[in-house]
């Protein structure tokens, strides 16, 4: 309703200016040298209005004509842009169904109509890489890594393509440029990480491990790895703190105090890890200083004192008592073992000794004997430090297996060497202990 009154008003006042036009009267006259025109001054005007109308148009026509390839231009842009935009999401859905032809098809595709642009020159990077065309792919990398504006997507691919063939030298290389590139990033980190793991850099290892990463063995290793002393000292100390019941680090840690002048310091630290876990490791250096079989039973009830239910707290003190000479206590401690249910080979062979101890060489005691040798051969093995990757034994917790060079698979463990060397998943796990 309001655009038909518009219209109106408009339309009135036309009509009220071509009245008063007439209205008004007079001539105009053009006279040029012989030649003169006149008119009236109403139909001047009009013929000026139609002269404008009439330049006007033929202005715009002409610069409509000059602006047509650029429009035939944006409309096939347009339409490139769309087949690209299409081809990009084929590329992606076969990149994601493992159809490596398909999607370096697509991927040409969208290179031919995007151009070289980060996202067609990384999907055609990981199309390379699914059809296993690695030199490829690393050039491909190198064009991103070449581009300021896709540089660490770049570094990134390459990086990844130099730690699965396990060139650790480029790796560093590349990561120090994608931490320069892209300081802090969360993703770099994780990888540094797992770089330091491989390269054995313990130290580096341990500030970027994750905060759920059990940080003993690593700050343990990183002691071994420091040239200095008093750092190396500090990292025992950290590795102590940040798991006591890690006997490795209790018993590098208890060795730098003693080795200080703090002996009894470094006792406490032994108890306070036989109180978190007990281990047979931490009574070798506990006892190292006591001379005599009754002083050492007296420092074994020390040292079990906060844990004496513990398989690992009966055992050491039944093999002490035996060792003194204290037959009933040692019976004592290996018969509640045997009713815990948690007695393995070393409580059956133990038993077997007693019974030589207690009674010499009688029938009765090598019958006993016999039976609890039986019950050995039939027992759970002893806990050992065991390579859960090849199931190789060693004889102290070691940061790197000896036998297959992987990290961090040597752990305290009663499973069986079968069960233990069973395949596992492939990854690079954190230091186990």
């Amino acid at each position: 309703m309001r655009r038909a009154l518009w219209v109106l008003l408009l339309l009135a006042a036309g009509v009220g200016l071509a009245l008063w036009l007439a209205d008004v009267g007079g001539t105009v006259e053009i006279k040029v040298g012989d030649a003169w025109i006149g008119t009236s001054f109403p139909i001047a005007l009009l013929l000026l209005v139609a002269a404008f109308a009439v330049v006007h148009g033929l202005l715009s026509g002409i610069a409509a004509l000059r602006r047509w390839p650029d429009r035939l231009r944006q409309r096939r842009a347009l339409r490139h842009r769309a087949d690209g935009d299409a081809a990009v999401t084929r590329a992606l859905v076969a990149l994601a169904a493992g159809t490596a032809e398909a999607a370096r098809l697509e991927v040409r595709k969208a290179r031919g109509l995007l151009g070289d642009t980060p996202q067609t020159l990384l999907l055609a990077a990981e199309a390379e890489r699914l059809s296993g065309r690695e030199d490829a792919a690393a050039a491909v990398f190198r064009t991103l890594a070449e581009r300021e504006d896709a540089r660490f997507l770049g570094l990134r691919g390459l990086l990844r393509q130099a730690m699965a063939k396990g060139d650790w030298t480029a790796a560093l290389a590349l990561a120090k440029e994608a931490e320069a590139n892209q300081p802090g990033a969360a993703w770099l980190r994780e990888e540094r990480a797992q770089l330091a793991l491989q390269t054995r850099n313990w130290r580096e290892a341990l500030v970027l491990a994750p905060t759920e990463t059990p940080r003993a063995p690593l700050a343990l290793a990183a002691a071994a790895q420091e040239p200095s002393p008093e750092k190396s000292a500090e990292l025992e100390r950290q590795a102590f703190q940040a798991d006591p019941a890690f006997a490795p680090a209790a018993m590098a840690y208890a060795k730098r105090l003693r080795d200080g002048g703090t002996s009894r310091r470094g006792k406490a630290v032994l108890e306070d890890a036989w109180a978190a876990s007990p281990h047979p490791d931490l009574a070798v250096p506990y006892l190292a200083d006591e001379g005599d079989a009754l002083t050492r039973m007296k420092a074994v009830e020390v040292l079990i004192r906060r844990n004496p239910t513990h398989a690992e707290s009966r055992l050491l003190l039944g093999r002490t008592a035996i060792a003194a000479g204290l037959t009933g206590r040692a019976r004592g401690a290996l018969d509640a073992l045997v009713k815990s249910g948690e007695a393995d080979r070393r409580a059956y062979l133990l038993l077997a000794e007693l019974e030589e101890a207690e009674h010499g060489e009688t029938v009765e005691a090598r019958a006993a004997q016999s039976r609890w040798l039986r019950e050995a051969a039939g027992a759970a093995p002893e806990p050992r430090w065991r390579c859960g990757n090849c199931g190789t034994d060693h004889a102290a917790w070691a940061p790197v297996c000896s036998a297959c060079d992987m990290v961090g698979r040597i752990a305290w463990t009663t499973e069986p060497r079968a069960a233990v060397a069973a395949p596992k998943p492939a990854a690079t796990p954190a230091l186990a202990g």
